[in-house]
């Protein structure tokens, strides 16, 4: 049965398609899609027979898509990590548009010993990936100031004494640590197993680059940490990357621990449940010091 948000999402793929071939002369078949229905990503086909990935970002500047998420999946892709090559880039109404390389693999359910090893061997490429492109602009991390429609501190102020308390961490955080996040490194932003492609044991792609900038690649491995906590993990893969954790220095870790925190509680608070609210909670106030 079709639900509701996919009919919506046809609908608007439908849109989009046919937007970017007003605008480009492109024509492009909607062939299903993405990751179960998720409105914004379709999968689409060209002319000549070849599958990609189609997506589309409301309220998103395509020349601030190009100098920052787009020059950075480009710089990595360009070093040889396994990244969708952008086929194409379009303005269009009030959105932008991309259309992807379909890279094969699937993403990782359940992330064993040997894909935490080749994700952190990608994480540790991504070191100094940016220090030729003084361009793309550092990322912040949002610890004292409102997000742009994430990171918001008012739910997490308003919510509970728990999540108050949570939020005088983080805003003590970012006092003493103040932005933009330092550092030359690719970092992906989104860098959890839904992310990660996976074929035959391999890691075949590193997909959603689209909140990527220059900062600190440690903050893909806070960001893995958190992705872990969202589904039944393997401890052992949990035990390894929590010790890896445990050896950054804190002036590198709490700043970083502080924005994921911030992160996912506030995303939790706004649209999700009070268990849900918790379980980010639970987490988050485990390195709480």
């Amino acid at each position: 049965m079709t639900s509701t948000w996919s009919r919506v999402a046809r609908l608007d793929v439908g849109a989009v398609v046919q937007e970017v071939a007003e605008r480009t002369g492109v024509l492009l078949e909607v062939k299903g899609l993405c990751s179960g229905g998720e409105v914004g990503a379709a999968y689409v086909g060209w002319d000549d027979g070849r599958r990609s990935v189609l997506k589309w970002r409301p309220g998103t500047d395509l020349k601030d898509y190009q100098a920052g998420p787009l020059a950075v999946s480009e710089a990595a892709r360009l070093a040889g990590l396994p990244v969708p090559r952008t086929e194409l880039a379009v303005e269009l109404e009030s959105a932008i548009a991309t259309v992807q390389e379909l890279l094969p693999g699937a993403p990782i359910a359940t992330l064993d010993e040997n894909l935490l090893g080749q994700a952190l061997d990608l994480s540790q490429s991504l070191r100094g990936l940016l220090s030729g492109e003084s361009e793309v602009p550092s990322l912040d991390l949002y610890l004292t100031v409102d997000g742009p429609g994430f990171c918001l501190h008012g739910p997490l102020r308003s919510h509970n004494p728990r999540t108050a308390r949570l939020d005088d961490w983080i805003t003590a955080v970012g006092t003493a640590h103040p932005g933009p996040l330092a550092g030359d490194d690719a970092v992906h932003v989104d860098f959890h197993p839904g992310n990660l492609l996976t074929l035959d044991g391999k890691l075949t792609g590193i997909i959603d680059w689209d909140g990527a900038g220059r900062g600190d690649h440690r903050l893909d491995l806070v960001t893995l940490r958190f992705g872990l906590h969202g589904a039944p993990q393997d401890p052992a893969v949990i035990a390894q990357l929590d010790t890896i954790l445990n050896d950054l220095p804190p002036d590198v870790l709490r700043p970083l621990w502080a924005h994921m925190s911030l992160r996912m509680t506030d995303w939790a608070i706004r649209h999700f449940t009070p268990a849900d609210v918790d379980h980010w909670l639970t987490l988050a106030e485990s390195r709480l010091h």
